[in-house]
């Protein structure tokens, strides 16, 4: 019996014991395997994939809901990934277009990179944004600003919760709530004993990546990524809402160095919801 076409297999949904296949595929379009971040999308999130009959995965990427359980107000797709063998056969056009059509009247955003970004084009998606990820070994200086912060204890989950639904748009605490599991380092910035700002490190290979990071203005942004550098031997990486020119500035005039750009693009919405003025970097781009 011949072996059907790979645009002809069935897309199922992924599970944890899938998650070795996800790095392999991911390590096969040269990305990290990033084992540590597919396992929280497929925590958090809902995986899709199709099959290789020869063992692995042609295809996959991963869709987090948020908002209220079973009626999303927004959901972020990620991880759009087609193995090398069967690429540019329509397989991952075909794979969006079944997210697209799953999601309803669900408003998607995703960042795309300069090769995906035509794509989602093609499927309706329109641009709202740019991010510009920066990486380096980040140096520090004098003390950015008087801002206060420290490590987050569970007496401030509540809070963190509040202040991310404010500023992200819509509730994501299904997310938020794995950050102290999922990060090396929690903290928050504290003014008058109130949380004005938060960002968590967390490990992604030989890097810590930062994010979210939620902050009341720049110098509180700033000082949040100090402390984080200050917990760490490892490089930072982030990605930053490229509006936010000063903070920009100023990570690069501590050893950080611009690696790439993406566009930010959404789908039933004209522009992301929430306070982008305090929202300076998301949790990963693959989850917003």
């Amino acid at each position: 019996m011949p072996t059907p076409s790979p645009t002809a297999l069935p897309i199922r949904r992924l599970t944890h014991r899938d998650l070795t296949a996800c790095a392999d595929l991911s390590e096969d379009r040269g990305w990290p395997r990033e084992e540590h971040k597919w396992g929280l999308l497929l925590s958090a999130g809902k995986g899709y994939g199709i099959d290789d009959p020869d063992g692995g995965l042609v295809s996959a990427c991963v869709v987090t809901e948020y908002g209220p359980h079973g009626r999303p107000a927004l959901a972020a797709v990620g991880m759009v990934l087609v193995a090398e063998r069967h690429a540019r056969q329509g397989i991952g056009r075909r794979l969006m277009r079944h997210i697209v059509s799953l999601m309803g009247t669900t408003p998607l955003t995703l960042h795309a990179t300069p090769n995906g970004r035509p794509l989602y084009e093609e499927l309706g998606f329109k641009t709202t944004g740019r991010a510009e990820m920066v990486q380096g070994h980040f140096t520090p200086g004098q003390p950015a600003s008087g801002v206060a912060t420290r490590a987050a204890t569970a007496e401030d989950l509540t809070a963190i919760l509040r202040l991310d639904e404010e500023v992200f748009g819509v509730d994501r605490t299904h997310v938020i709530i794995r950050l102290p599991a999922f990060a090396d380092q929690l903290r928050v910035a504290e003014d008058a004993g109130r949380i004005v700002g938060f960002a968590a490190a967390w490990p992604n290979m030989d890097t810590h990546v930062v994010g979210p990071l939620i902050a009341r203005d720049t110098e509180t942004a700033k000082a949040l990524l100090a402390s984080l550098a200050a917990g760490t031997e490892r490089p930072l990486r982030t990605d930053i809402d490229v509006r936010h020119e000063e903070l920009l500035e100023w990570a690069k005039s501590r050893g950080m160095e611009s690696v790439a750009f993406n566009t930010v693009l959404t789908h039933g919405v004209p522009e992301l919801p929430g306070d982008w003025r305090r929202r300076f970097a998301p949790l990963t781009v693959a989850a917003g």
